[in-house]
């Protein structure tokens, strides 16, 4: 059985088409600069990447473009379209009205558009490349996988805020989080490693990279995670200035006479680590900048160690005690530094990482001493294998 996975952005397009016998890549890709002069097709193979210079002026003809590749007889994967079983698409906002993943049906589409006022800037590419896929795939099961459906588990004491119960009610104002799909992952992942039932288990799972989230997951249920409304609130993170004093936008608007325009690119786009340290926004480089004498790039990365650790403990008290924390994405896998900051001061928890296992990069790992009585893991996600293993699931 062979899934399409698709992750359709604004003027982008991603793709992974992967074999579910063996859970192979079998090819992958990303369209580049739909709809702007110059787009391009960066198609993978083997390791081997291949640039193909494709007029791309929507997202119907991208998809075009990706299966001409897939067929194509010199770097294609298939021989025919009938190979493909279906398609998976990541969607990033379901509001309250998804709970899973879910085969796609106009009733469905028309759920997704009354959601956009939510994701503005994500949900419309994600619909266009349904359509764009149902178009030229006509009979090809058609799934969305959600971001925000692995946490409607979540009891309101989780996810209200102390608003007006009103703006909740009109507008659907609560907390959604994000990055559902790889904390469930990682987190079955985890059980599977420890070889126990994820029923019986309660993790915090840490996706640390530009955009960062922590969920707690107790019985493989999300009880809570630090993303809110949107993706800004929780951690601070490459760009974005996580949780502030509210009053701290008023007064700053007021201030410096900015629109609602710039406030939101402020705290979007200039904050963070980029904001405070002025140097990147990517962690490497701050990183470089304070191992060079850089203080405010110091204070940088020990905040961002600090919020991880204060929210791994203050989700552990919610949950009344840990079994296991894992570290994913860009950061949580590959920078061994945060992991022994993080860890440094949650021995009264129960952990305790050997400093040989933790220093790795990528690699699927328990890093926590033998006697330790948390484990402590290191555990890579790949959202596009969970999207296509919820579309499999689906389809059959």
């Amino acid at each position: 059985m062979k899934i399409l996975v698709i992750n359709a952005g604004s003027s982008s397009l991603k793709y992974q088409l992967i074999d579910m016998d063996t859970k192979q890549v079998m090819a992958k890709g990303l369209c580049e600069r739909i709809g702007i002069e110059g787009s391009m097709l960066n198609h993978t193979v083997n390791g081997k990447k291949i640039q193909l210079p494709t007029e791309m002026k929507n997202h119907a003809q991208a998809i075009q473009a990706v299966i001409a590749a897939l067929l194509d007889k010199e770097h294609g994967v298939i021989s025919s379209m009938n190979e493909i079983s279906a398609v998976g698409h990541r969607v990033v906002h379901g509001g309250e009205k998804f709970s899973g993943s879910v085969i796609i049906t106009e009733a469905v589409k028309k759920a997704l558009e009354e959601c956009i006022d939510l994701a503005p800037l994500h949900n419309p590419p994600n619909l266009t490349g349904i359509s764009a896929c149902e178009e030229a795939m006509p009979g090809v099961p058609q799934v969305a996988v959600f971001d925000t459906a692995f946490h409607q588990t979540m009891p309101p004491a989780s996810f209200l805020y102390a608003i007006p119960f009103e703006y909740y009610e009109k507008c659907k104002i609560r907390r959604y989080g994000f990055h559902g799909t790889s904390h469930k992952y990682v987190a079955g992942r985890a059980a599977s490693l420890l070889g126990k039932n994820i029923e019986d288990l309660k993790i915090i799972t840490c996706h640390l990279g530009n955009g960062s989230s922590i969920t707690a997951i107790d019985g493989g249920k999300s009880v809570d995670t630090s993303m809110g409304f949107t993706p800004l609130a929780g951690l601070l993170m490459g760009t974005r200035c996580g949780d502030i004093d509210p009053a701290i936008v008023t007064f700053l608007m007021e201030k410096e006479h900015l629109s609602p325009e710039e406030m939101d690119a402020i705290l979007n786009k200039k904050s963070g680590v980029y904001g405070l340290s002025g140097v990147s926004s990517d962690f490497r480089d701050v990183e470089a900048a304070a191992n060079g004498g850089n203080k405010v790039a110091k204070v940088a990365l020990d905040m961002f160690a600090y919020q991880v650790k204060k929210t791994i403990g203050s989700y552990a008290a919610a949950m009344g005690g840990v079994d296991a924390i894992v570290f994913t994405a860009g950061i949580g896998e590959n920078n061994n530094v945060l992991r022994a900051s993080v860890a440094e001061g949650l021995e009264f928890l129960g952990v305790q990482i050997d400093a040989e296992k933790n220093n790795v990069r990528g690699q699927e790992i328990d890093i926590s001493t033998p006697d330790a009585k948390v484990r402590m893991m290191v555990i890579p996600t790949n959202e596009e294998l969970a999207i296509a293993l919820e579309t499999k699931a689906l389809v059959g």
